[in-house]
């Protein structure tokens, strides 16, 4: 797969004229080139991964609306503005007193990734797809899991507003832009409900800042307020997320502690 990238790597920074601005590198599903194209700074992506690929397309439709710009594109890659920035990204926002204001900027770009639109969509999955790796570690771990997946269970049958998702809205996935100023890179592809996509920040930027206490119920608040969404469904999502996340996380043989204990102080403050 990574002989593969490589070739398509060079074959399009012929193809596409574009002048190499650093090293490439991998990620988990792509391979990634800084690249200048018409003395831009850009990105070139190459999707190793069919979620990689539903991403991109992604980023296609949503045309720079809430999301990098996309410079340039085909089946199999993806030329985005390059997102150096100049100010603190919201991971070092959260880090140093500004916890609130990085969450509301992550709202305020989600509001414009769900409100693209009615152009045809890309090809994108459903939440209750999405899921589907929950219900067995339901049956396989019990305790905790299985409140998350009763939980799941009766938001996904029982959808509200639904919208094309982002699937990995967090301070890493939002970047700043010195002509666009915020906006999401790296989607999944969803669709579903919008309170979905604001879980994932109660899991970041890191364990400390996730797991202080009181955090939780003042981000609840925060982001509730910020995005027209009921509390209590929010809730719902953040134990579901986290529940999801957690099984992710075993089975890649990863730490589950930040999404374990989440889920328990989220399925806590629902019994309140």
């Amino acid at each position: 797969m990574k002989h593969e990238a490589r070739k398509i790597l060079i074959q399009y920074m012929q193809r596409w004229s574009l002048i190499p601005d650093g090293d490439c590198f991998y990620t988990r599903s792509g391979l990634l080139q800084p690249v200048r194209f018409e003395d831009v700074p850009a990105m070139l992506k190459i999707p190793m991964e069919a979620e990689e690929k539903r991403g991109s397309l992604l980023m296609v439709w949503w045309d720079g609306c809430g999301a990098a710009r996309v410079l340039n594109y085909d089946e199999q890659v993806l030329l985005l503005e390059r997102l150096s920035g100049g100010r603190p990204s919201l991971a070092e926002m959260a880090k140093n007193g500004q916890d609130d204001e990085a969450s509301c900027i992550i709202c305020s770009v989600a509001a414009k990734l769900h409100s693209r639109g009615k152009r045809p969509l890309p090809a994108l999955i459903h939440l209750a797809d999405w899921f589907s790796d929950l219900w067995p570690a339901a049956n396989k771990y019990g305790s905790v899991f299985d409140e998350c997946a009763r939980i799941a269970k009766d938001l996904l049958n029982s959808p509200q507003e639904i919208v094309v998702l982002h699937g990995d809205l967090h301070h890493e996935n939002v970047l700043h832009s010195r002509i666009h100023g915020w906006v999401a890179i790296d989607p999944k592809g969803l669709a579903g409900e919008r309170t979905f996509d604001y879980a994932n920040i109660f899991c970041n930027p890191n364990e400390e800042i996730a797991l202080t206490p009181g955090r939780l119920s003042r981000q609840l608040n925060v982001i509730s307020k910020e995005a027209s969404l009921d509390p209590k469904r929010l809730l719902q999502w953040i134990a579901a997320w986290a529940g999801l996340s957690a099984v992710w996380s075993i089975t890649e043989g990863e730490d589950a502690k930040v999404a374990l204990e989440i889920a328990e102080l989220a399925i806590a403050g629902l019994r309140k």
